[in-house]
């Protein structure tokens, strides 16, 4: 029973802690656009890098990494 003089004000700290985190968030405009960032990974704004497009057949491989025990 004497652990609830302990939990009671430690669940009220965290409490107010939450709240203030939560206020500061919107005073600081967390919340003000909500559908921007969901529709951000739709978008294609870059173009493909070359180094990673479709090697051609006749260039060489890249040398192998030293101490890569492969093969």
């Amino acid at each position: 029973m004497t652990i609830l003089l302990f939990l009671i004000p430690m669940s009220l700290l965290l409490i107010g802690i939450a709240a203030w985190i939560f206020a500061w968030a919107v005073r600081h405009g967390q919340f003000e656009d909500l559908d921007t960032p969901a529709l951000d990974i739709l978008r294609d704004d870059s173009a493909p890098d070359p180094k990673l497009t479709k090697r051609s057949p006749s260039a060489p491989l890249p040398p192998a990494a030293e101490g890569d025990d492969a093969g």
